[in-house]
């Protein structure tokens, strides 16, 4: 479902585990769009000194700053580095889980409240 806006396409996106979805502007790769934030002083000193420390403008240390950031929080989620003997043991308990416990199966088995 997208519908223009201006130059921007809205559509909505499955994003994350519990699969909660969100409205997402998606903007083509060659375009510039502005962010806008309210932070206070004493942050924009803090953010403005290590730019300046760096040799970058207030811009470009936040914009690399928060993208650097943004990659890591997406590659923690996935991707994990193993050595060959962590993945092969990993590989294993993949292809032969436990069983489960009594309680966690008495608990998927049970109706839910909001079903009963």
């Amino acid at each position: 479902m997208s519908k223009k806006h201006g130059s921007l396409a809205e559509k909505s996106k499955t994003l994350g585990p519990k699969g909660a979805r969100v409205r997402v502007a998606k903007v083509d790769g060659d375009q510039r769009s502005s962010i806008n934030l309210r932070i206070e002083g004493r942050t924009r000193e803090l953010i403005d000194a290590a730019a300046s420390t760096l040799g970058k403008t207030r811009t470009e240390f936040m914009v690399e700053t928060a993208r650097k950031a943004a990659i890591d929080v997406l590659l923690d989620e996935r991707l994990f580095a193993l050595d060959d003997t962590r993945y092969d043991e990993f590989v294993s308990m993949l292809d032969s889980p436990s069983e489960p416990a009594p309680r966690l199966d008495a608990l998927v088995r049970r109706t839910p409240a909001w079903k009963s």
